[in-house]
This record gives structure tokens, sequence and C-alpha cells, in this order.
């Protein structure tokens, strides 16, 4: 404030704002590094950003450092990461990044290359992990996010949303290839045509991947039956289909007749603990048609099915009791190229905005939701699902933020 000379006074911009409008103006933007290693794990075909997302984060101030050829599996080139201001390296420079972006866990090796006070964001892949996993991230000292954690404000989860729209629809590509298929299936096309009884497919679960998987088949001319424990979800997505379907809960005898007369199961029932519950024993499966098709898309949480075991994009199915068995954990990076677009769609925004926030950590103490996914936060495990499963000493984020200056 002034004396402009005349007798009156000059206010300065900011001292006519309210205060939290001056604070809030006051946050400096932070600029920074961000790591994108190339997936090397299970056939890990995804890539966390797409050039589109690169240009605009550069754009905004940050630097982004791509490993060579991370993102040729999902059909984008180094050129184009490049040509977006991305900085062609390897993973040795890859991981002196503020931010690491993978999409697979990291493995032994890379966990070696991460330093104190990084931010890695990854999936988690709970059921696949060791207690020395979560040792050794602890010992890094740095803030570990599970994509499969985060949530929105609604309480969803919207990274396992996006990839689980994804899945619905790819379940039943899948399904149409194997059953088609002579030496897996029996020559059958998924669908219905007039004078032909249509393919009769069951889905264990009435989530997201149920959904869009019901949607696909319905589109086909398939027979749908949805099977969950839950009357909400039931009658939900029957709403968000527009049609009456069979629904069930899931009662033993009624789910074993539909899944003698199945063609095709999609097993699709997330458990929010992290393992899902076995439905279907080895003995019902013995009872199923020959050349019927499983795609067990919970096997990412130990499966639906006894018979069920993880496969890969390069050997991905079996035959147990003359029923083709497709399990794999991670069927989106099937189509990489579309699911790299998903998840770029939501990680750029979000950079982007915890930059506007000036960090990582101001961003967390912000956003409720978005800090249900961090499970160690500088070197201190706050996710309580983890500390109980492997015995772990974990503790409350909130009192950490608290505490934190």
């Amino acid at each position: 404030m002034e004396d402009s000379g005349n007798g009156l006074l000059h206010f300065e911009k900011e001292q006519l704002l309210p205060q939290e409008e001056v604070l809030e103006s006051a946050t400096p933007h932070k600029k920074f590094s961000i790591g994108i290693p190339a997936g090397n794990l299970n056939n890990e075909s995804r890539i966390p950003l797409t050039p589109e997302g690169v240009q605009l984060l550069t754009d905004n101030g940050h630097n982004v450092f791509v490993e060579e050829n991370a993102g040729v599996a999902a059909n984008f080139s180094n050129s184009e990461y490049a040509d977006s201001g991305a900085q062609i390296t390897n993973a040795t420079e890859v991981y002196q990044s503020d931010i690491i972006l993978k999409i697979a866990p990291p493995t032994l090796e890379e966990t070696e290359l991460l330093k104190r006070n990084q931010t890695l964001f990854s999936s988690v892949n709970l059921l696949g992990q060791d207690k020395s996993f979560f040792e050794k991230l602890t010992q890094k000292r740095l803030l570990a996010i599970g994509y499969e954690y985060i949530q929105d404000k609604t309480g969803a989860l919207p990274v396992v949303k996006s990839m689980s729209e994804i899945v619905g629809n790819t379940s039943i590509v899948i399904a149409a290839e194997y059953l088609s298929n002579r030496l897996f299936g029996n020559g059958v096309i998924l669908g219905g045509f007039p004078g032909i009884k249509p393919t009769e497919i069951v889905i264990i679960g009435a989530g997201t991947v149920a959904e869009y998987a019901a949607k696909a088949a319905l589109g086909m001319g398939a027979t749908v039956k949805i099977f969950d424990n839950s009357i909400y979800k039931l009658r939900t997505i029957q709403k968000n289909l527009g049609t009456r379907i069979f629904t069930s809960v899931l009662q033993p005898v009624v789910l074993e007749e539909a899944l003698i007369h199945a063609d095709v199961v999609i097993a699709a029932k997330h458990a929010s603990n992290g393992i899902s519950d076995c439905f279907v024993t080895a003995e019902t499966v013995q009872k199923m048609k020959h050349g019927s098709v499983i795609v067990d898309v919970s096997i990412d949480q130990g499966g639906c099915f006894e018979t069920s075991r993880p496969t890969h994009h390069n050997d991905p199915v079996f035959i147990e009791h003359g029923v083709t068995h497709y399990c794999v954990p991670n069927i989106a990076s099937r189509v990489p190229h579309t699911a790299s677009m998903s998840l770029n769609n939501f990680l750029t925004p979000l950079l982007l905005n915890i930059g506007e926030a000036g960090g990582i950590t101001q961003y967390i103490k912000k956003d409720n939701a978005f800090n249900k996914g961090v499970y160690i936060f500088n070197g201190t495990l706050t996710n309580k699902q983890i500390g109980e499963r492997f015995d772990l000493r974990y503790r409350d984020l909130d009192l950490l933020l608290a505490a934190f200056r």
C-alpha cells in the first residue's frame, strides 16, 4: 500500500484479494522431470504416456525422458516422442527423473535403479508380490502410488475402470477367436443368426468388465447370463445395458446349470481385498462343453476357476478337461495402443495438476481421493491391506501428512 501523492492510497493487486486467493496465487508451479522406462515384464506392451501427452507436459515446462523403444510395442515410435519434446535415452538416465511412470511394478533390477525422494507410479499386482518387494521400496524412502488404489471423488477406481472397459470388450473378441478355432473351440461363430441357436455366454461378476463384455456380446446376437452376489450391481448393470437379460445371485446350483450349457464364460468378479474367490470347481469344469472357452479376467487376483493358472501373451491358452482357458493377467496389453491412450488420458491432466499444486506432496494433501493411491510415503508403508497381508508395519497417511512440512 502506497500514498499516491494526492492523498489517495494505492493498493497492489495482491492486497485487494481475499487472503485465501493470495495464498493460492503464491503457490509456485512445480516443474519436474518424468521418466518412462520400457516395459519388460510379462509381455507388457502398454506405455503410460502417448506423444500427445508428452507434448502437453513439455509445453508446460516439464522434462520428459523416454527409454529408447519404450513405445514401439504400442505403435508409438521414438521419433514421435522426440518430436513431442521428449528426450530419448537409456534406462539409467530415465531413472534419474523426479517421477517414474511404469505400467507393471518394478522388477528387482529396476528397484535398484530407484532413488530416494522419487515418486513411482505403477500397478502393484498384490498377488504377485512378496514381503521383500515392499521392504525394498520402503528402504528407498520414495513415494509410491498404485494405479489400482487411486480413487476419484465418487470412490470409484478411475484407472481400474478405464482398463476394465477395454478388457470387457477385448474378452469377447478373445472368446470369439478361440471359439471359432477348430483346435481350441468347436468352429462356432460367436453371436446369433436366424435359424441357428445363439451362443450362450455366462459372465461371473456385474462390474465394469461385465457391462462392456455384455454389451459386445449382445451386439453380436449372443444370449447373456450374468451372476453376482450383489443385487444392487445386478440391477445397475441391467439398467445400463438398457435391456432385460438373465441375472442371478451366485447360487451354486443355478450357476453350475448355466456353466454346463455355456459356450463362453467370462470370469470378471473383482475382489476389493485383491484376492478373488474361487467360485467354480474342477468338477464343474469337467461337466462343461468340450470346446467351450473360459476367459478368466480375475486371474490377476487369483482367478475364479479352480482350473485356472496364469498365462502370458506368448502362450495365452491351455486346455483343461476339454475346455479352453485364457488366463492372461494383463489382457489390456493385447490392445496396447488403445490402452495406452486411455492411461494417457488419466495421467496427463493428473501430472499437470500436480505441477500446478506445487508438487506431489502438496497435491496429495489437496486431493483426498487421489491420496488413496499412495501406499508408500517417503519410505513409510501407508496401505493397511498390504501391511496386514505381509505383516509389515504401516502408518496412517493423513497423520504423516499432518506432520510433514
